[in-house]
């Protein structure tokens, strides 16, 4: 367990960020796995997330597309985080760990049994090995800076690796335990050679995980099988897991061929995202004949969804520009005539959870923010804001007039059928996007731009143009979407952290560079306290929603994942998942006949 400041330090088989962690060390499963689900069958999957085409082996690299789902399937991690607590891990390639007195190193214990897919003995130099590799210039951006917090990884001797810490981070051991780790031999030459980790993107993955791809039959389909000799497969942290013998996935070019090929069984699951599909076309005979099966899954923290702003781009560093184009999304008409009622609105960075802002800041939160407040928009000091709404007595008529006060005060005006600057630049926003079905959100937005007389246009173009334009920054507006996490960490730096706005690949897309964000960041990443922890993301959060770096836009209370009833999925759900991770990981094929087991899942 992960020890107290100032306390004696001793090897235990898990970790807990806070408090203690939920199972104990003779557990033999995880509450939301079932450990008696068959092992067998295969599961055809459609595009794991919004690739339609892959042409690398390697996830870890800042160029090209990565095979679908595949860091997940081939490469394990020193110990595995569970899913239904706030920040626990326990034993995987690593049997047990131990944490210094004073937080700033952790030595891992790697479990003698442990083996990469060419049946090599897994050792603490294949460790620092694979460490060394992710921190370096080679490796994307968003692995260095996930594992930023480690400063070096020694070998002990053959079995145990210590990593140092940059600072004494309760965070910093689990952030260890997400290690991925993969072999030193992935993509060694005839001669023994190995090439730059950054040319090893074709080659097969000799890694750590369940499973081993079987065949790749073009840029559109890959078929992974479960490794037959995958050493940890009844470690207590696997038992009820990866139980498909196989799985193949199908890409897609775009959504609707998708759940048609879905609807006709050539697929077993489809992930839906459209509120429009789910209210309308999940229908037909393979419905009517009970062969498919539609499910509402209880969701754990929703992520925030909105239109990013560049801040890179000059006509967008004024907040008050900002707040302007917030303004002009009319997200309860939306909501109400083409999303049939089936979203909530996303009024925080870390809504529905413990770590977002609401009412007023506490003293606490006023401690961090105070040092920044010449430099903070007034709102930040007052209660949280909610998103502009347009139900009545509200409307876009209202909201737009305010949003032309705010142009006006940032020195923009309309003039000659343009908004223009006092240089007579007209504004312009480009908004990108690679999927189709998203234009019946941005078009009905740049509408209301070119109203306040913003020449405002959506430009569709393919997956890879739009993640090298997305990697390289190169962009006005576009719709993303940051993952939820179980517990605020590191992900913050690469999110939100200046240093992160002049790397390319990184994920600080809005391009913030803020003292006070900095700051904030820093406090939570430091935290080592819970309450702490709490304080400083709320701090952040008010920050964040005030400066408007995006555009809020909704959320999804629930999963929805359209099934064939061959299918069966553990009868306890995870307080916190990946939907698509949690089919893949979790769910089985019954067994001819049987029926699924109570749930908490409400099927229509």
């Amino acid at each position: 367990m992960l020890a107290a400041h100032g306390l004696p330090a001793e090897a235990k088989p898990f970790l807990a960020q806070f408090g203690n962690p939920k199972y104990p060390p003779d557990f033999t499963h995880f509450d939301y796995a079932d450990p008696n689900a068959p092992s067998k069958g295969t599961l055809n999957f459609q595009n794991y997330n919004e690739l339609q085409s892959y042409d690398s082996l390697n996830p870890f690299l800042v160029t090209g597309a990565a095979a679908p789902d595949i860091q997940n399937l081939m490469f394990d991690t020193l110990m595995q985080r569970s899913w239904d607590e706030l920040a626990s891990e326990y034993p995987l390639i690593a049997d047990d760990v131990e944490v210094a007195a004073d937080g700033r190193s952790a030595t891992f214990h790697i479990n003698p049994a442990a083996r990469f897919s060419n049946g090599d003995p897994i050792t603490a130099a294949d460790v620092k090995y694979s460490l060394d590799t992710l921190k370096s210039p080679q490796a994307s951006p968003l692995f260095s800076s996930q594992f930023a917090v480690i400063k070096r990884a020694s070998v002990v001797d053959r079995l145990t690796v210590r990593f140092d810490f940059a600072d004494a981070s309760s965070a910093a051991p689990l952030i260890a335990g997400d290690l991925p780790i993969f072999s030193p031999k992935w993509g060694m030459r005839p001669d023994g050679t190995r090439p730059p980790f950054d040319q090893i993107s074709n080659v097969p993955p000799i890694a750590s995980g369940a499973y081993l791809i079987e065949q790749r039959r073009n840029d559109k389909q890959i078929t992974y099988r479960r490794n037959p000799h995958y050493w940890a497969a009844n470690l207590p942290t696997r038992r009820g897991m990866f139980r498909f013998e196989r799985i193949n996935f199908r890409l897609y070019l775009d959504q609707y061929t998708k759940l048609e090929a879905f609807k006709a069984g050539n697929d077993d699951t489809d992930v839906e995202y459209s509120a429009t599909q789910w209210a309308r076309k999940y229908v037909g005979k393979n419905f009517n004949s009970g062969l498919l099966a539609k499910g509402l899954f209880p969701d754990g923290p929703p992520q925030m969804q909105g239109f990013l702003i560049n801040t890179r781009k000059p006509q967008f560093q004024d907040v008050r520009v900002r707040e302007a184009l917030a303004l002009a999304f009319d997200y309860d008409w939306m909501n109400r005539l083409m999303f049939y009622g089936q979203y909530v609105r996303t009024n925080s960075y870390f809504e529905d959870t413990p770590f977002g802002a609401t009412g007023m800041p506490g003293p606490k939160e006023l401690a961090l923010l105070e040092p920044f407040r010449k430099d903070l928009p007034p709102a930040v000091f007052g209660p949280m804001v909610r998103q502009p709404s347009t139900l009545p007595p509200g409307s876009l008529r209202a909201n737009l007039r305010r949003a032309r006060e705010l142009l006006a005060e940032a020195g923009w005006h309309y003039k000659d059928g343009a908004l223009r600057d006092a240089n007579g630049t007209p504004m312009t926003i480009e908004i990108i996007d690679d999927q189709p079905g998203m234009d019946r959100l941005i078009i009905p937005y740049t509408q209301a731009l070119q109203t306040l007389g913003i020449n405002a246009y959506l430009h569709e173009i393919d997956a890879a143009l739009y993640q090298r334009r997305l990697d390289n920054f190169q962009y006005d507006m576009t719709t993303f979407i940051y993952p939820p996490v179980t517990i605020p960490g590191v992900e913050l730096l690469r999110r939100f952290g200046s240093k992160a706005a002049g790397e390319v690949g990184s994920e600080n897309y809005p391009g913030i560079r803020s003292p006070a964000v900095d700051a904030l960041v820093h406090a939570a990443v430091s935290a080592t306290t819970l309450d702490d922890l709490e304080t400083a993301t709320r701090a952040l959060d008010r920050v964040l929603i005030n400066e408007y770096y995006l555009v809020p836009q909704y959320y999804m209370p629930n999963a929805r994942i359209g099934y064939k009833t061959t299918l069966g999925f553990p009868a306890v759900l995870p307080k916190s998942y990946q939907y698509e991770d949690w089919v893949i990981d979790y769910w089985y094929c019954k067994p001819q006949g049987a029926a699924q087991p109570g749930t908490t899942a409400a099927a229509h």
